[in-house]
């Protein structure tokens, strides 16, 4: 019999715990590999909880429970998460550790599964539970997977070529990149965890993870350029073996923990943010030292050869024109009433769908009307589905996986009403022009060779910030090739905090968005986002080597939330070359009333 209700998935999760004798249970967004987005075998909290967002944990104790989320998902937990059974826990005021050291006992037990967990995290916590006389165990068996009866199957989707046509370098270079590092560095051989680093490494994709093309499997590279593979044999076919060639063992992922344990007396490089605690523990079992060091795929694949950048400025400029058709058809469709943020996202998909070389979206669609735009990272669903009405604001965060890039774009719009309702309020207006001058600073920027993404993020608030109003989220991220839409090591986000990847340096190829934003709970929420490349500037008499970005995105902004007041005659400018330049890459591929719409969209302010 399957359980319904969240309260009885919590009952029967306590119920387990009493039998495997813990006093408490730690359940993550994570799978085996650290990965952002999990396939829905790994959906483990959305399936205890209720929460459906990217980022959170929770955990569970015998006689409480608390579900912890960063200031994106601040009110969304709160509609999704009943608060009778799971306390709210905000990642910015406190920890696990903080939160288990005001509610455990001396003697309890707190389980956690070693490979949905980094090593860093688990001997932290078992640090702080140690000074309070508690224990962190690490689990046999998963006492959600115990309890979960319908719990989906890995998939069993065949790992796929992905053509050195749009990849640019072939998996022998990149091996030999990493070979290069290992024998500089002095390491026998490195685990490779990351779904989209094995991709990257070997040019290969799969079908295991929604949104993003990567295929559920263990790389371990040596240091002589060979790679052992540990993939379901289900997956692997005869165009992979022959791919992948002589110089990649492939092995049965079964064997990949015992085979850990074969590095007696080797120095092993272990990625301490993808690298599970298992990882290290079946390691350090077998004699082997395990060296905590990032990944040495994760900076080349950051930097995207001349292949890639082309592939993305192409991919771009398709994706836009779907995108374009999108932004025509809210122009009107939806203040005839009926629509709703569940057929605008089905909309939006059609049209890229009619590229005939969409393979699938780069993650779920923000399509957030009124309130909702204020959840930065809403996903609609039957329950949450709202009416788009006339006289609203509408945002629409989206993006598409191709074979030559992948797409990240956000525009907000207004959806024109009758009389007081045909025009954006100040209100509206203000905050929509200080979101889009905060973009044009960072499309602007230029800074010397050595800059971290960090020190660009308050180029972004700067106009907020003037109102006394800000955003919770980061103003840009890494993007894939044909691979995560977020992507690092690179991030332009506030720097305070230790925020993951704001002191990584920019370099030249390295793609990132441009996505500052504003959200008012309860009433509506703003972002704008661009993809950038990392490019230099020729600057006449520069003393050493100074970058900027190319813009990626070609899509019309909304000229009608304008406030010109605000505008500088400079932002007029770049406004105007914006959209001069847009409506040179999209009117070639469009016609008839989205051509006559576009050109209105792209007309000088």
């Amino acid at each position: 019999m399957l359980m319904q209700t969240h309260e009885a998935r919590l009952s029967a999760l306590r119920e387990e715990m009493k039998r495997q004798k813990l006093d408490g249970f730690v359940v993550p967004i994570s799978d085996e590999h650290m990965s952002e987005y999990v396939g829905s075998y790994a959906q483990r909290l959305e399936w205890l909880t209720g929460f459906g967002g990217s980022a959170g944990s929770a955990i569970v104790l015998s006689h409480t429970a608390a579900i912890f989320v960063d200031g994106r998902y601040t009110i969304q937990v709160r509609e999704q998460v009943d608060g009778k059974l799971f306390d709210y826990q905000s990642t910015l005021d406190t920890t696990h550790a903080k939160w288990l050291a005001a509610n455990v006992t001396k003697g309890a037990r707190i389980g956690y599964d070693a490979w949905l967990h980094s090593k860093g995290w688990a001997d932290s916590l078992s640090a702080a539970l140690a000074r309070k006389g508690a224990e962190l165990v690490a689990v046999e068996t998963n006492p959600i997977d115990a309890v979960w009866g319908d719990q989906p199957k890995p998939s069993k989707a065949p790992a796929i070529v992905h053509p050195q046509e749009f990849a640019g370098q072939s998996s022998a270079e990149k091996r030999a990149i990493v070979a290069d590092w290992l024998k500089e560095e002095e390491y026998d051989a490195a685990v490779i965890s990351a779904l989209d680093s094995i991709a990257w490494m070997l040019n290969i994709r799969g079908a295991d993870v929604d949104r993003t093309p990567v295929a559920l499997s263990y790389l371990i590279a040596h240091s002589d350029g060979t790679a052992e593979l540990f993939i379901e044999p289900e997956k692997v076919t005869p165009e992979l073996e022959q791919h992948l060639g002589n110089a990649v063992t492939i092995r049965d992922r079964a064997d990949f923990t015992p085979h850990l344990k074969g590095f007696a007396g080797k120095t092993v490089a272990v990625d301490p943010d993808y690298g599970v605690a298992a990882i290290y523990q079946a390691l350090e079992k077998g004699g082997a030292t395990a060296v905590a060091v990032r990944d040495p795929a994760i900076l080349p694949k950051a930097i995207k050869n001349p292949v890639e950048q082309q592939g993305h400025r192409d991919a771009q400029a398709r994706d836009g024109a779907a995108v374009a058709k999108f932004l025509h058809w809210l122009s009107y469709e939806p203040s005839k009433g009926g629509q709703t943020e569940l057929s605008a996202a089905a909309k939006l998909r059609e049209f890229r769908d009619e590229t005939g070389v969409l393979k699938d979206q780069s993650f779920d669609t923000i399509s957030a009307t009124g309130p909702h735009g204020a959840l930065c990272h809403y996903r609609v669903d039957e329950d949450s589905n709202l009416g788009i009405e006339p006289g609203s604001v509408f945002l629409c965060d989206s993006g598409g996986q191709y074979l030559d890039g992948t797409t990240d774009i956000t525009r907000t719009v207004w959806i024109a009403g009758e009389g007081d309702k045909a025009q954006p309020t100040a209100e509206v207006r203000d905050r929509y022009t200080r979101v889009l001058k905060g973009h044009i600073q960072i499309a602007r920027a230029t800074f010397p060779q050595g800059t971290v993404g960090g020190q660009l993020d308050a180029f972004a608030r700067q106009y907020l910030w003037e109102a006394g109003v800000d955003y919770a989220h980061g103003t840009g991220h890494g993007v894939g090739s044909f691979l995560g839409v977020h992507e690092g090591p690179q991030r332009i986000a506030k720097a305070s905090g230790g925020q993951p990847g704001t002191d990584q340096e920019l370099f030249e190829g390295m793609i990132l968005s441009n996505e500052p934003g504003y959200y008012k709970d309860g009433a509506f929420g703003i972002r704008i986002e661009n993809l950038v490349l990392v490019e230099k500037q020729e600057i006449d008499g520069a003393e050493g080597t100074y970058l900027g970005f190319e813009n990626l995105t070609w899509v019309p902004m909304a000229r009608d939330m304008l406030d010109l007041s605000l505008m500088t005659a400079e932002e007029k400018d770049w406004w105007n070359a914006y959209h001069a330049k847009t409506y040179e890459i999209l009117a070639p591929q469009l016609d008839g009333d989205v051509l006559d719409w576009l050109k209105d969209a792209c007309a000088p302010i």
